[in-house]
């Protein structure tokens, strides 16, 4: 009896302490949300292969909405996303009481205007439709880029971050808006035949960046950001994934794989 118990014992011991052991290999488990598509990639290639050199375990979860990677972050199923723009996160926190938090931008595929129909900005014709997306945060960088296009003026007194068709003070083309879900908007390019697709659904749809009749001048609060829950500010974690984001394997990654995407300034 006294045999069966130590050898009971032991085998306790040894397993404790393999568990120890994997524990201490696998390191800390972090689970980061992205959108499907170029945004995925980059957590999963540029970011992921950094922080597990810092001895974290991560794991990347794919949406393909704008609103469960917040709804998860928020609700503790996430310890960051990547995804959105400052702004997004903003009126996020704001309609769901939340406290999100951005930490740092990254590098952002730019909002391009497609067509099936008009190979050119001059070929488009008189009272077409062109589709943009539904948020107001990303149909204002729709608009400004249909302005930056020459196609449309904005005026002067509107909110750069809210603009709606009230602030067009001349539509050249008499162009007509149809509002839809970004997820919607690479299929419009042939459902409508002209479209502004935000950069990760383009790619995500083996659209090429380069084959836009023109693309976003982006503005620094439109890039993307990851973002954090405010119960984490201040912690190892946003240290560490600042650090990752700023490293230069990820910026190789970015360099070699991501070509065409707005960079920060402060990387350029």
């Amino acid at each position: 009896m006294r045999g069966i118990i130590i050898f009971l014992i032991g085998t306790l011991a040894v397993i404790i302490g393999t568990s120890i052991l994997l524990y201490e290999d696998e390191g800390e488990v972090i689970t980061i949300g992205a959108s499907s598509g170029p945004f995925a990639d980059m957590a999963s290639f540029a970011l992921k292969p950094v922080l597990e050199e810092n001895s974290y375990t991560v794991e990347i979860v794919e949406y393909s909405d704008y609103i469960q990677p917040n709804n998860a972050l928020s609700n503790g199923d996430l310890d960051a996303n990547l995804f959105q723009n400052v702004l997004f996160m903003d009126s996020y926190n704001e309609e769901n009481d939340a406290d999100l938090k951005n930490i740092i931008q990254v590098p952002t595929a730019p909002m391009g205007l497609y067509s099936s129909e008009f190979s050119s900005l001059e070929d488009i014709a008189s009272g077409s439709e062109v589709a943009l997306p539904l948020d107001p945060v990303n149909s204002s960088r729709g608009f400004l880029t249909l302005q930056d296009a020459g196609l449309i003026t904005i005026s002067d007194d509107a909110d750069m971050f809210a603009i709606d068709e009230a602030d067009i003070i001349n539509n050249k083309k008499n162009l007509e808006f149809i509002y839809q879900d970004a997820g919607q908007l690479p299929r419009s390019v042939d459902q409508i035949g002209l479209s502004l697709v935000p950069g990760n659904f383009a790619l995500a749809s083996d659209m090429k960046l380069s084959d836009a009749l023109a693309l976003e001048n982006m503005n620094e609060y439109f890039r993307n950001q990851i973002v954090i829950n405010g119960d984490d500010a201040g912690t190892k974690l946003e240290e560490d994934l600042i650090k990752a984001v700023g490293s230069e394997e990820f910026n190789e990654v970015i360099d070699a794989d991501f070509k065409g995407f707005d960079k920060p300034e402060e990387d350029e």
